[in-house]
């Protein structure tokens, strides 16, 4: 096992690195740089002086050499510009170039200066993060036990009238995105048009004091897709499980349906669930990014939009970073957990 996580970590480094120099590079292509001189600068100005403002600030210099001082395992550059004026990529605004570090990278843990909100990168990051981590665990929280529950008890007897109201429900929420559910609950449940009114509080109040009134459709608008897509993957392994040769045989022994369900089918059910919902957790941020917008919940997936829509270059390349270092994170917690379920894997 011990191999395993090591190899695992080294193919999740390589492969961070590689994805992180594809968004590294399409961050820095041309037009993305010129659009960041005109933000700062003056959208009026011409082409030699977009040119001179990114050689002042050293955007024009070799990509792997930018590249290689973002990771932080080459020294920050110090260049005197056109105008005078000496500056150092690890001396941010209000900080002499004399007291700089000279390294000041990824690894150093620099994420760079965010253009748009005038801060460092990771205040905000990780600021937002938190945000998106308790709207995503109360979706998770809501999720798991609703989506098992629905799983197993339209799993339990295939075929029957619970079976088919169960299922249902499970493909229409999983048929439906979040931005699609998300407009339906609000105008059913928000909506002075319909009339509900029932929660009547604003997503961004809910960063502060999340309550019932502010949080409820945020998180049900994350939840519902979830609960269909985990319910119709629970109900499939517990149909297949209920057919099998131990189960019928513990039938003819005479187990009462109770505890064949709860003693015999439920704990091998739930081993390809676990890994559904596992994987679930890179999924919800691609959820959370349409939800937090639609609600205008400031959270990681609110930043991401800001930082692309506003060529935010360093506050992107951390998002990016930090949605890679999940989704990779995620995939061998599944796979360790998967082993652990099932006895029958062996690692060689």
């Amino acid at each position: 096992m011990g191999m395993f996580i090591l190899k695992r970590l080294g193919v999740m480094a390589l492969t961070a690195l590689g994805l992180t120099l594809i968004v590294f590079y399409m961050t820095n292509l041309y037009p993305n740089l010129e659009k960041l001189a005109k933000t700062q600068g003056n959208f009026r100005m011409s082409e030699t002086e977009v040119s001179t403002w990114l050689n002042n600030r050293g955007y024009t210099r070799p990509l792997l050499v930018k590249y290689g001082e973002w990771l932080g395992v080459l020294p920050g550059y110090v260049i005197e510009g056109t105008d005078g004026e000496v500056r150092a990529r690890c001396a941010p605004q209000g900080q002499s170039v004399e007291d700089a570090p000279e390294y000041c990278g990824v690894f150093q843990g620099g994420w760079g200066y965010s253009s748009v909100f005038k801060e460092p990168a990771s205040d905000i990051m990780w600021k937002r993060l938190s945000l998106t981590g308790f709207l995503m665990l109360c979706a998770l929280l809501l999720t798991i036990p609703v989506a098992l529950l629905i799983g197993i008890l339209a799993g339990m007897r295939e075929g029957s009238k619970t079976d088919r109201t169960l299922s249902t429900f499970s493909i229409v929420t999983s048929a439906t995105p979040e931005y699609v559910s998300g407009v339906v609950l609000i105008a059913i449940f928000a909506s002075s048009a319909v009339g509900l009114k029932w929660f009547k509080g604003s997503a961004t109040k809910a960063m502060e004091s999340p309550d019932f009134e502010n949080f409820t459709l945020p998180v049900l608008t994350i939840a519902l897709f979830s609960i269909g897509y985990i319910a119709r993957m629970t109900r499939a392994s517990m149909t297949e499980v209920m057919t099998a040769q131990y189960i019928r045989t513990a039938r003819l022994k005479g187990v009462s349906f109770g505890n064949i369900v709860l003693k015999h089918a439920l704990r091998n059910a739930l081993i390809a669930p676990f890994t559904v919902i596992i994987l679930q957790i890179p999924y919800l941020l691609t959820g959370v990014v349409i939800t937090e917008t639609l609600f205008n919940y400031k959270g990681f997936g609110w930043l991401l939009v800001q930082a692309a829509g506003n060529n935010d270059i360093d506050m992107l390349l951390g998002v990016s970073v930090v949605s890679v270092i999940i989704v990779l994170a995620t995939q061998l917690i599944s796979d360790i957990g998967y082993v652990y379920l099932n006895p029958r894997i062996r690692i060689s």
